[in-house]
């Protein structure tokens, strides 16, 4: 192939033999797999009030599930409903969280990082929008520098000139639009239409409304798609110039999403063909200027995504990758999950269970996990490598006072394989991940997942 990811394999088929095994995207270490129903809300509380003076700035996220129509393709918590009454209860006890919220956290942290995910978030519409914005500003210290990162997921279909004017009057400075792909055909074994027209306008009025980064999602792996229609998809992308875009790997699962079954009637590319054409984007868009940060990532150089990976700050977090300074993550809404110092903690992830949860007073709180000293240390490591795609064994040693050699020694073979497949340098110094190594960064991460084979079967393929 003409990129360096399978350059040091005899052929595509020798990557997948490797590397096609089933492992987590690494949000979060250890994954939500892991988490139990053993912690409570009465856990998370205490973690809230150990961290209210922290001097750190917070991140939130607000999680808005609706959607008007069923995308076969998702794995996300989401509810399809057309019924208007449907947001107007959610911000209702959304906005009742925030106030449960509120009285552990306290004013004095200013909110750094906000993002709307879903589901859909502009299933709600201006008033609602407005209202929810006007909420968190109400009970959090929303941080209003030119520093401050305020994005939004967006289904194009259901955003508009107008709509964009108040999200950027709100403060909202990143917009991320799903694109998925631009082939009619695809779209539609995917129960997605949108016009490649559509999507060119909405970004060219993003850049109009100078949004300070315009991102798009696509997803390799769908039915109907091969090399050929990816590229055009690619080639429109790229005419568009997002400053980032993501290219998932579409996991089909119908064993747990009975849904997907629906485009079972269409071809879907194998694994060596998926390989094939995230080579081809990988070649095409670093050939169009974009660097490949890893997990799926491209940006622009002077991306701030970029530089942080550059300059060694990089985070990730259930929302992806980061330049958040504050590693606490609250998660608002439905199915949402936190990161606060030595915990996760999710909600409920059933709408009525988490309805009835805010009726009675609570933290809609159903699962989450302590961290342990020897899950610190693994998720440094993971992180260090999946965001800045090194680790430097002195600075290991430095924080936690281990010799990695030592620690890791039962890793090292599979690492010394790794690196003379050419997916990383291993040294004295430290890791570092090679550009074919980006391509199969999650492997590498896997090494030092001390849970996987407890979870192996429920995660998706990593090619």
């Amino acid at each position: 192939m003409p990129t360096a990811i399978a350059r040091e394999f005899d052929n595509a088929t020798d990557m997948v033999r490797r590397y096609a095994v089933q492992g987590p995207r690494y949000t979060s270490y250890p994954t939500a797999l892991n988490f139990s129903e053993a912690f409570t809300d009465r856990d998370y509380v205490r973690f809230l009030d150990d961290a209210r003076n922290s001097p750190s700035p917070l991140s939130l996220y607000v999680h808005i599930p609706f959607c008007r129509s069923l995308c076969y393709y998702c794995a996300c918590n989401k509810i399809i409903t057309k019924d208007p009454r449907a947001s107007r209860r959610y911000l209702d006890h959304l906005n009742r969280e925030l106030q449960l919220l509120s009285r552990h956290v306290g004013v004095s942290r200013r909110v750094s990082q906000l993002h709307l995910g879903g589901g859909t978030p502009n299933y709600l519409d201006k008033a609602e929008m407005t209202e929810l914005v006007h909420q968190l500003a109400s009970h959090f210290n929303l941080d209003d520098s030119d520093d401050r990162e305020f994005s939004i997921e967006l289904d194009p279909r259901c955003v508009d000139e107008d709509y964009l004017a108040l999200l950027k009057g709100l403060g909202f400075n990143r917009v991320s639009f799903g694109v998925q792909d631009t082939n009619p055909d695809v779209q539609q074994a995917i129960n997605r239409v949108q016009s490649e027209d559509m999507i060119a306008e909405l970004v060219s009025l993003a850049r109009r409304f100078k949004f300070r980064s315009v991102s798009a999602d696509l997803i390799y792996g769908l039915p109907l798609q091969t090399e050929e229609s990816f590229k055009a998809t690619l080639d429109a992308l790229i005419a568009m110039s997002p400053d980032r875009i993501a290219i998932y790997h579409y996991a089909h699962m119908p064993q747990r999403f009975k849904w997907q079954k629906s485009m079972d009637r269409y071809p879907m590319p194998d694994s060596e063909e998926k390989l094939k054409i995230f080579a081809l984007a990988s070649q095409r868009l670093q050939a169009a200027g974009y660097l490949h940060i890893g997990m799926d990532h491209f940006v622009k150089p002077n991306d701030e995504l970029a530089i942080y990976q550059q300059q060694g700050r990089l985070q990730r977090n259930f929302q992806g990758y980061s330049t958040c300074h504050s590693p606490d993550v609250l998660g608002m809404g439905v199915s949402a999950i936190s990161s606060l110092g030595r915990c996760y903690a999710q909600n409920e992830k059933d709408l009525e269970a988490y309805y009835a949860e805010i009726e009675a007073g609570r933290l809609p709180v159903t699962r989450g996990l302590e961290l342990s000293a020897e899950d610190m240390l693994r998720r440094y490591v993971i992180m260090q490598l999946a965001c800045n795609l090194k680790l430097d064994f002195k600075e290991l040693h430095g924080r936690y006072q281990v010799s990695f050699r030592e620690k890791f020694a039962d890793v090292l073979p599979s690492l010394e394989e790794s690196h003379n497949s050419g997916v990383l340098l291993l040294s004295g110094e430290g890791i570092k991940i090679t550009e074919a190594g980006r391509a199969v960064l999650r492997n590498v991460c896997m090494l030092f997942d001390e849970s996987l084979s407890l979870h192996r079967g429920a995660y998706s393929k990593t090619l």
